[in-house]
């Protein structure tokens, strides 16, 4: 009874706080609260009665007429407020003042939450944390699989099974998935939320590789799809911490929760086909959210529909599209390279290094945050897709020439240009390709004059050596003007004394 009397003298005669009393004695808060609620109920006061021995202290403390339900306080119905405090805004407080107001009689605040916390003490533990409603999803991968058969060769697959579970109801969700890679991830999750039919406001997941980059205890980098997909529903992503299994309690509750009561029952069936298995698993979730708990009033759905959807968010409008992340930089040719195939990119960007998002239908082009360039994903390798925009001013005015605006040029000048410049036209796959030739040609016409370029363009055509060069040199050297060869100047003869003929080889 030595505790007793500490307890008393600290509290009614040194007018200290239950958690300093706790801590001066080595106690628990709720023992002090226990301690000092008998003795009030006992009628004590503080000096105690002179020659009131430990022995009688402890029958008119612990008698059961000393206990406070006996004295007519009303026990609060702490299922009620366990469940209250998951709601978002709600405090301990607020629930004591309207607790008060109906039993004005009743426990102090201090009692109402040492009270509260024995209570949650002897609840399961899994139920020990509040969370708020709407607040958090955690989810998981679980380490058993299910088994689906390729009925065309017998095959055996493993699938993976994904669980997701709201914080405050435990509201559980379920499916089957090939892999744990990325793509099932994200996919999975956005399943998930339409399950769900709301967003929350945070996702709890693992440090597991499809959804962290890089690990770490305080500071986590985000896989970039990963993050783009808690963009998309407006939520925050904050993996569990490494060695933390607390952080990641519901979660694995879940994980367990499912493998005892769906995948356990599932052990006899044989499934053919990931459709076929998650139809099953879905009948078998069903039953589980609507299983009544043991300790708590009511069943996941009911906690769900009363506490969780009021205060989820609206899913977008639009669920998100899987998209791949990737980092390309930028060729002086303007152009990125993406699965084999070139996309434009604005010529301000050359030599930059740019953010790559891929989905099945798009290419989108980011740097620093803000997107530059979009295109139609094309599958045509060594293809390119170009931006007119995209190139320097110089370049836009150079696709405004055409094969025919460059004939007309060429006329203006003579009929050997104009054949010459055909005759590059005509010598590559793609007219465009001789454009800068054809160019480089006319433009021999400034330097000199029109009438020696459509001499040498007749000389080059007469000798056979139609080509920028040729004619750069042909006019270099003068030989524009000289007379143009005859056929016989240009055949050679048959016999020469350099000639070995066939029969020196015998």
């Amino acid at each position: 009874m030595r505790k007793v009397e500490d307890v008393l003298r600290l509290k009614w005669g040194a007018g200290r706080s239950v958690r300093e009393i706790a801590r001066a004695l080595g106690i628990g808060r709720s023992t002090v609260s226990e301690y000092l609620d008998r003795a009030e109920a006992a009628g004590l006061s503080w000096p105690l009665p002179e020659g009131l021995s430990a022995g009688e202290l402890e029958r008119r403390l612990f008698k059961p007429g000393g206990r406070p339900a006996e004295r007519g306080l009303v026990e609060p119905d702490f299922d009620v407020v366990h469940r209250e405090l998951r709601r978002k805004g709600m405090t301990l407080f607020l629930l004591w003042q309207e607790y008060r107001e109906r039993h004005p009689e009743g426990y102090s605040y201090s009692q109402f939450c040492a009270r509260y916390s024995l209570w949650k003490g002897r609840v399961d533990v899994v139920m020990r944390q509040t969370h708020r409603a709407g607040e958090k999803l955690f989810v998981d991968d679980a380490g058993q699989t299910a088994a689906v058969i390729d009925p065309g060769s017998g095959e055996i697959r493993t699938a993976q099974i994904f669980v997701a579970v709201l914080g405050a109801s435990n509201y559980t969700y379920a499916e089957a998935t090939w892999t744990q890679t990325l793509p099932d991830w994200i996919g999975a999750q956005v399943r998930a939320l339409n399950f769900l039919g709301g967003c929350p406001d945070i996702i709890v997941p693992d440090n597991l590789k499809s959804a962290v980059s890089k690990a770490h205890r305080y500071e986590p980098d985000l896989n970039p799809t990963y993050q783009d997909f808690a963009t998309h529903y407006g939520l925050a992503v904050i993996p569990a911490r490494v060695r933390k299994p607390r952080d990641k309690a519901k979660a694995e509750g879940g994980v367990l929760l499912v493998e005892r009561w769906i995948l356990a029952r599932l052990r006899h069936q044989e499934f053919f086909s990931l459709p076929e298995l998650n139809r099953v698993i879905a009948t078998h979730l069903q039953a589980l959210n609507a299983r009544p708990f043991k300790k708590l009033e009511g069943s996941r759905l009911s906690q769900f529909e009363a506490i969780d959807r009021p205060a989820l968010r609206a899913l977008p409008a639009t669920p998100y599209e899987y998209a791949e992340w990737r980092k390309a930089r930028v060729a002086p040719n303007i152009h990125i390279e993406v699965d084999g195939h070139f996309y434009s990119v604005p010529h301000t960007l050359v030599k930059r290094q740019v953010d790559v998002r891929l989905t099945t239908t798009t290419v989108e082009v980011l740097h620093h945050g803000q997107r530059v360039a979009s295109h139609v994903r094309s599958a045509r390798r060594g293809g390119y897709t170009t931006v007119t925009d995209h190139m320097p001013e110089r370049h836009q005015r150079a696709l405004e020439w055409t094969p025919e605006r460059l004939q007309r040029w060429a006329h203006t000048i003579g009929p050997a240009t104009a054949a010459v410049t055909t005759q590059l036209l005509g010598a590559r796959r793609h007219p465009q390709q001789a454009f800068n030739a054809c160019f480089g040609v006319l433009r021999l016409s400034t330097a000199y004059s029109e009438a020696r370029l459509e001499a040498a363009c007749a000389r080059a055509l007469t000798l056979g050596t139609v080509s920028y060069r040729s004619l750069a040199t042909i006019l270099e050297n003068g030989l524009d003007q000289r007379p143009l060869p005859t056929p016989d100047q240009l055949s050679l003869p048959l016999d020469h004394a350099n000639l070995r003929g066939a029969d020196y080889y015998h």
